[in-house]
């Protein structure tokens, strides 16, 4: 039997220079049998990712024998590189754009916080019924 006394991390941020690509990982399990690798670019709405890019990053992933990989962007992708990921057939690449991570965003309370509640009320016709 092994013991392990070393804590192991769920994720890890590798985004600086000299990360070969690749900004995070993820641990998909406790034992660390399986990672999901990062990219996350940060460009003005207007901008566009393409092919180039995410086969940069798939190259990354290659150099690192990762089977998944998830490619995050503020602005989005084009064409082209939506196809090329949909092809691959050796690595799972999810692509998020800025308006799926709007929606992550929302959905999951993540970086953003309620502002005010409106209630709306309507009248319950059931109370005022007579028996």
């Amino acid at each position: 039997m092994v013991s392990c006394s070393k804590k192991q991390e769920a994720s890890k941020v590798l985004g600086k220079s000299g990360d070969e690509g690749v900004d995070g990982v993820i641990k998909e399990d406790v034992l660390g049998l399986d990672n999901i690798y990062l990219q996350a670019k940060r460009y003005n709405p207007g901008q566009s990712i393409g092919r180039k890019e995410i086969q940069s990053f798939v190259g990354a992933l290659h150099g690192k024998g990762a089977r998944k990989g998830i490619f995050i962007t503020t602005a989005s992708f084009t064409k082209e590189a939506l196809q090329y990921a949909e092809n691959i057939k050796d690595i799972k690449i999810v692509l998020i754009d800025g308006d799926k991570l709007f929606e992550y965003m929302i959905k999951y309370n993540l970086g953003v916080r309620v502002d005010s509640v409106i209630e709306i009320k309507k009248i319950d016709s059931d109370y005022f019924e007579e028996e």
